[in-house]
């Protein structure tokens, strides 16, 4: 039975602020301060323990090698030499915001009926573009089932984003849907990092039909002011879109295209008089897991910050009150990621697919969790300074803390990846 599953990065050992991610505004605001990879492994495990306290179905995706001493090799360079730059870059713990591993489409809209995945290159930011190698050989590995095709990365100099530019809409999970390829546009203040022919190309990859695919710009205002992707201020779920007024370029004809391919789309719209960008991005309010538990009532699973924002606040309290189609609200603690510019929707990738089909080392229940909680206790360093990237001491524990949760969880096969 098609089921979605939610699979989250587990915040790997190396979890540091090197704000290395123009406007990424969390990111660069924490740069150079003390972050702590337990406590934030600690808070992701939680979220996955509230999602299966929801009824949702849970995967988990594992930290990559770091520090990436073949990336480093790649540039005639070891970490121990290398500029303090590269020895950040190379040391990134982003791989855990699993919503950039790739770019899903669900068997019901793809012309082969399988499931497609496309990992993201993420090469406008030199510390994520190195990421798609064992990204790659992670998906392979947990989508090994011929229900699945997984394709290597778009080329460069394509920018490519995965799911965090990318939306599904459907009357059910199950059911043919259209999938919403959002990409930006270059010339403002920060980087845009979707390009067009990027989403293309997936499309075409992926066997989309034209008359299911939107290709949908981001408005130049919400990327100006720190929506680096589109789920920073967009997210929908089956027939739902949940958006802020100024996350399109042309709001009025997305609108109409969609509600033309699925009439009976719901699209809540977040007035700017109600919510500005500003408390929208600060709060992540859409940077949110919107679900739908299986006994009904579509949730909102958003960050603490967006119950601490008074205006965000009681634009929920006004929602639910209402007769719309979003139930309820959830609220998780995930403040590490929060402070590196990654909520609730950045840490999960969501695939739709039979479970039986996915390798089940990969798949997590409570006592599976329970496993992963120790290892991370035991393993995970408490704190990182940012005059710590480069310690070697420090670089061994890393290391040694991946390989102990590799082998806890046999997945022995992706040490060397």
């Amino acid at each position: 039975m098609l089921t979605e599953i939610n699979f989250d990065g587990l915040i790997g050992p190396s979890h540091n602020f090197a704000g290395l991610s123009p406007g990424n505004l969390a990111a660069t605001a924490s740069a150079g301060t003390p972050s702590h990879p337990r406590k934030a492994a600690l808070e992701g495990i939680a979220k996955m323990r509230a999602n299966l306290a929801l009824g949702l179905t849970q995967g988990v995706f594992v930290p990559l090698a770091r520090p990436d001493h073949r990336w480093l090799a790649s540039l005639s360079v070891d970490f121990t030499t290398a500029a303090p730059h590269l020895q950040a870059q190379a040391l990134s713990a982003s791989a855990m915001w699993a919503a950039n591993a790739a770019t899903v489409s669900p068997a019901p809209d793809t012309a082969d009926g399988k499931c497609h995945l496309s990992a993201a290159n993420l090469v406008t930011m030199p510390h994520r573009s190195h990421e798609w190698p064992g990204t790659l050989a992670q998906l392979r590995l947990a989508f090994a089932d011929p229900a699945f095709v997984v394709h290597g990365p778009v080329p460069a100099p394509f920018g490519d984003e995965g799911a965090a530019n990318h939306m599904r809409l459907c009357a059910h999970h199950g059911a043919p849907g259209v999938e919403v390829f959002v990409y930006g546009v270059p010339g403002g203040p920060y980087p845009a990092r979707q390009h067009p022919e990027a989403s293309a190309a997936v499309a075409r990859a992926h066997g989309l039909t034209p008359e299911r695919t939107l290709f949908v710009q981001q408005s130049d205002e919400a990327i100006a002011a720190g929506a680096f992707h589109n789920d920073v201020v967009a997210v929908a779920n089956e027939r739902v879109l949940f958006t802020h007024e100024h996350a399109f370029a042309d709001r009025a004809g997305f609108y109409a295209n969609l509600r033309a391919r699925l009439p009976e789309v719901e699209i809540v719209e977040v007035p700017a008089a109600e919510v500005s960008l500003a408390d929208a991005i600060s709060s992540y309010l859409f940077n949110a897991q919107l679900v739908t538990p299986p006994e009904g009532g579509m949730t909102l699973i958003v960050p603490r910050e967006a119950v601490s924002n008074l205006t965000v606040r009681a634009y929920l309290r006004a929602m639910l009150a209402g007769n719309g189609p979003i139930r309820r609200v959830a609220v998780v603690d995930v403040r590490q990621s929060m402070a590196n510019g990654g909520g609730p929707a950045c840490l999960r990738l969501r695939v739709v697919a039979d479970p039986a089909t996915v390798d089940p080392r990969f798949l997590v229940d409570t006592a599976r969790l329970d496993l992963i909680e120790r290892i991370v206790t035991q393993h995970w360093p408490e704190e990182i300074g940012h005059d710590a990237i480069g310690d070697p001491t420090l670089m061994a524990a890393i290391e040694a803390a991946r390989r102990a949760l590799l082998e806890g969880l046999d997945l022995v096969e992706l040490i060397d990846t």
